[in-house]
């Protein structure tokens, strides 16, 4: 902010640079990022991240694909694309009834930000899975981070249910990476345990791979004591996993998905959406800083 600009302005004037300019492009991974989103407990901020770390993403000019795995269909919402019933959806993809590229939809928000939506299929998706062969690996199967990368698709990021059913397992088994959204509230780390245990048994005996990646605080209120107590604690428990940047608690935040948006769009210039940008140059940047130490290695 220059000395003759005010709050307002300053925040405008970014908001307009995020939107409209080509100063904020980011560099590529050199691989497709599959990374699931997930926690049983609800109300965390899972789905909100999942969107506006996408829209993010997309703003810097990487490609990214949303799966909502979530009957519920909010990050679809959000994402402005249609789930109405009968709209092909992550269902399809599940049942291997349809390829990925024939279920993605570009999200008005951004040129290169899709979605695979969900609809109501996919309430009844877990019990007929239970009887399908390879029921852990469907989505692992149709998820080939080669044929990822010829879309153009940077990152995939695949919002989860608020359970641990087999719609979540399914998810662990074809990502890479988990990102774990933590609120700074009372009973933070509630269910944590068992989330951590789940992925531990992914690791063990469908995917060795999979990795927490991220954690990332979010619904942050500097102005109380319980805030900074809960940071602190969740730091230390999970050390350089967890990001730098957190998540303010926002009204404009919460109210961006019911007008079909992301913070990005809805306020560019808030804090809400601000933080959501810092957040996904950081989740980038460890990407590509942990690709050139490897090429280091490597040499």
């Amino acid at each position: 902010m220059t000395d003759d600009e005010t709050p307002i302005f300053a925040a405008a004037r970014q908001a307009n640079e995020v939107l409209h300019g080509d100063g904020h492009l980011l560099p590529r991974p050199d691989r497709t990022r599959i990374i699931t989103i997930a926690n049983q407990k609800g109300g965390v901020g899972k789905t909100t991240s999942t969107v506006n770390l996408a829209a993010a993403l997309a703003l810097g000019g990487l490609g990214v694909l949303v799966i909502d795995m979530d009957p519920q269909g909010n990050a679809s919402t959000a994402l402005g694309v249609d789930h109405r019933e009968g709209t092909p959806s992550s269902y399809e993809l599940l049942m291997w009834e349809t390829a990925v590229d024939d279920l993605m939809q570009q999200s008005p928000h951004a040129d290169r930000l899709f979605c695979i939506p969900a609809t109501i299929d996919l309430a009844g998706s877990e019990i007929e899975l239970v009887g399908l062969e390879h029921r852990e690996r469907r989505l692992a199967e149709v998820l080939v981070p080669e044929d990822l990368a010829s879309l153009g698709i940077d990152y995939v990021f695949i919002d989860c249910p608020p359970s641990l059913g087999l719609l979540t397992v399914n998810a662990m088994v074809a990502a890479r990476e988990v990102l774990i959204p933590i609120q700074c509230e009372y009973y933070a780390l509630e269910g944590v345990g068992q989330l951590l245990r789940n992925v531990e048994l992914v690791q063990q005996h469908l995917n060795p791979e999979l990795e927490i990646s991220t954690i990332m605080l979010t619904m942050y209120d500097g102005r109380t004591k319980l805030a900074e107590q809960v940071a602190g604690e969740v730091r230390e428990h999970f050390g350089d996993t967890v990001l730098r940047t957190v998540i303010p608690r926002s009204v404009k935040v919460s109210e961006a998905p019911g007008y079909g948006m992301t913070i990005l769009q809805y306020d560019a210039g808030s804090r809400g959406a601000l933080a959501y940008l810092d957040a996904a140059r950081e989740i980038n940047s460890r990407a590509v800083a942990s690709s050139a130490t490897a090429g280091k290695t490597e040499e």
